[in-house]
């Protein structure tokens, strides 16, 4: 046999032999295939990687840039909303008042107007008792301490809008809430949204639950000073890692200075 086909033979040998004593047969090697097809893919996290619509992304920034900046006082108590099971009770006694639609008034009056014609008062079918809504409205109500209670959105844009009105519900001693939704108070008077919606007056029935409201009212929101504290500054994750690294060798230094 040639030489050197001898030693292209033993060479093939040795790296079987090699191939042989690394793979284990008990254990077969099974390389994945992600390929379409293939394998199935590891789960995840794909959300960094989604194009969100612009009102998602505008929100997200709104939000990060709330959380980066100092917040005004008069700004912080908008971030500190009733949470869901807090507005039930508030939003169950609103529901009650909605005002009527235009068919109902409608009715109403041609109602008055008929008894009136025959000779009555027309008092059957007097204008019954509903929300107030609309910036100017509630705020003259709210001067004229006629306002029993007044709920305000914290989602009004611009927020310049209805920013002023907590601190003169405190100066006129009216007691008011923030809620999370201007569309949920706009529901209430049968509008897309509503920035604030007050209440003036209620049946009999209802008396004990508006006074009950009140008083969680003033409590939550008008005698509460830790929500018109100055909003504290967070930092984001990079950030707070390069402080604590940074506060970490500060300590270091000092105790090195202890020792010597």
């Amino acid at each position: 046999m040639p030489k050197g086909k001898s030693s292209k033979l033993k060479a093939v040998a040795k790296t079987s032999k090699a191939g042989a004593a690394s793979t284990n047969p008990l254990m077969p090697s099974k390389p994945k295939n992600l390929r379409v097809g293939g394998d199935v893919q590891p789960v995840r996290d794909v959300g960094r990687f989604v194009k969100w619509p612009r009102y998602i992304r505008v929100q997200r920034q709104k939000k990060v840039l709330l959380n980066r900046l100092k917040v005004p006082a008069t700004l912080n108590e908008f971030r500190f909303p009733l949470d869901r099971a807090e507005a039930v009770p508030f939003f169950k006694l609103l529901a009650k008042y909605a005002p009527e639609t235009k068919e109902a008034k409608a009715e109403r009056i041609e109602k008055q107007a008929a008894d009136k014609a025959s000779g009555g008062t027309g008092a059957a079918a007097s204008a019954p008792t509903v929300l107030k809504y609309g910036i100017n409205h509630v705020t003259y109500l709210v001067e004229q301490k006629k306002a029993k209670l007044v709920v305000i959105a914290a989602d009004v844009e611009p927020i310049e809008i209805v920013v002023w009105l907590p601190m003169l519900c405190r100066t006129m001693d009216v007691p008011y809430v923030i809620v999370n939704n201007k569309g949920r108070l706009g529901s209430l008077v049968n509008l897309k949204k509503a920035a604030v919606v007050a209440i003036t007056d209620v049946d009999g029935a209802d008396q004990g639950a508006l006074l009950k409201l009140r008083e969680t009212a003033t409590v939550r929101f008008n005698n509460n000073m830790d929500l018109r504290k100055r909003g504290t500054q967070q930092m984001g994750l990079k950030t707070q890692v390069k402080l604590a690294k940074y506060a970490a060798a500060i300590a270091a230094e000092e105790a090195k200075k202890r020792l010597y």
